[in-house]
């Protein structure tokens, strides 16, 4: 009898997200993405805050967004408001004062990573060239900003939006390059 043999897994499917709006009954396409000279800024999220007065309540946002160059330069900024244009201009000013250097390697990240911040864990997994961005809406726009265009990824316990962007940067300041290592180390890896 002969032994049994697996089939061989196929190539990681092209990412086909961007093509959601044109099936019925799918989300919009998110419009909250925004070119300001060379950075990235995507708005992860807006939260409405209200204070109760003697006339009633009195509204307040604050937003999140995420700020990148899409060449390996990522951070993140928070801003508030009385109205939701200024909170996100405030967001995306402290976003690019934030900004750091992240290792990557070509359109993906050079090793598995995980990451960590609060309960929200995420895993952050290399991809082969094409296979595009498998990821949540948070992790998504930190990926995006960061312009890692290849890469397979999953999220863990807590899905607060905010948490699961600051772990995933958690996750990409922690990527080291085998020249990184071996200057860390004193040896040669080939």
């Amino acid at each position: 009898m002969a032994a049994w043999r697996p089939w061989p897994k196929p190539p990681a499917r092209r990412d086909s997200v961007s093509n959601r709006s044109t099936r019925i009954g799918a989300r919009p396409s998110v419009a909250n993405e925004t070119t300001r000279g060379e950075l990235i800024d995507k708005v992860v999220k807006i939260r409405r805050c209200a204070a109760v007065v003697k006339g009633g309540r009195r509204f307040s946002f604050a937003a999140m967004v995420v700020v990148g160059n899409g060449r390996g330069k990522v951070g993140w900024g928070y801003g508030k408001a009385n109205e939701v244009p200024p909170s996100v201009e405030k967001a995306v000013k402290d976003g690019s004062r934030s900004m750091k250097e992240i290792t990557l390697a070509g359109a993906t990240i050079p090793h598995a990573v995980k990451g960590r911040y609060g309960a929200a864990q995420v895993v952050l997994l290399p991809a082969s060239p094409g296979t595009g961005v498998f990821a949540g809406a948070s992790v998504r726009a930190v990926c995006e900003a960061a312009g890692i265009h290849d890469i397979l990824t999953k999220s863990f316990g807590s899905n607060n939006p905010i948490n699961l962007v600051k772990a995933t940067l958690d996750a990409l300041h922690q990527l080291r390059s085998p020249q990184d290592i071996e200057r860390l180390r004193g040896v040669s890896l080939a």
